[in-house]
């Protein structure tokens, strides 16, 4: 008899919609690691977290999705003092960018977690524990064959619609059209969501949206922004 492949009683792996990417951290990303993450950051895997007992009060709340360097996220935290942050990344000197910039602007309404966000988002997130949710810029995947990398999937767009608060608002951004049309065709099909632009599927940049380096430099490029907004229904 034929043994099976060792393989064969594995797990399936999940499909990730972010690569890991390298990159030293600086001196200061370090300490900001060593001597933040315990102020802002928790190593909390698998419980279900409580948003008012972690910011320690009950405030309207906004949940940023692959935040990058942390520029947006600060900006807004910084003005809108009585309002509530979560940033989830998995980049870790992004996350280091973000603690030092928190630890200046002496920021206490902003937290953070590390890891992939469609598992944080599905186990550790309560329902309609959020006011806002925001996906800006995601990583595009534009060949065919890595289409299913893309966050922005059915399944998914249904873990944001339980997070959110009923007329909760999800935006999105991409400078990518083709990931664009993918979005508003996710978002189109999903009962629980309704667009809120006023006329075709795009929206006015918001201007609570901070315009940060990298679409910066995507204008100087001549580079096109699609935004997307949706009321959770």
């Amino acid at each position: 008899m034929t043994a099976a492949p060792a393989t064969q009683d594995r797990p399936a792996r999940a499909v990730r919609s972010f690569v890991v990417r390298g990159g030293r951290m600086t001196v200061a990303q370090e300490r900001a690691w060593a001597t933040l993450w315990q102020l802002y950051g928790s190593d909390t895997v698998e419980a279900v977290i409580d948003p008012d007992a972690w910011f320690g009060r009950t405030a309207r709340r906004t949940l940023e999705i692959g935040f990058g360097n942390g520029e947006a996220l600060v900006a807004l935290a910084e003005s809108h003092p009585h309002e509530d942050f979560l940033g989830i990344d998995v980049h870790r000197p992004g996350v280091g960018h973000l603690l030092l910039a928190c630890e200046q602007r002496k920021l206490t309404n902003v937290r953070v977690l590390c890891r992939d966000a469609v598992e944080c988002v599905t186990r550790q997130l309560p329902d309609s524990s959020f006011d806002d949710v925001l996906l800006y810029f995601p990583d595009p995947w534009p060949k065919k064959r890595h289409h299913k990398r893309r966050i922005v999937q059915p399944a998914f767009v249904e873990q944001i619609a339980r997070v959110l608060r009923p007329g909760g608002t999800f935006r999105l951004a991409t400078d990518w059209q083709p990931y664009a049309e993918h979005m508003r065709d996710v978002l189109a099909a999903s009962a629980s969501f309704a667009n809120l632009a006023d006329a075709g599927p795009w929206s006015s940049r918001p201007g609570s949206r901070p315009l940060t380096r990298f679409e910066r430099r995507g204008q100087r490029l001549g580079h096109d922004v699609w935004d997307l907004a949706y009321r959770r229904v």
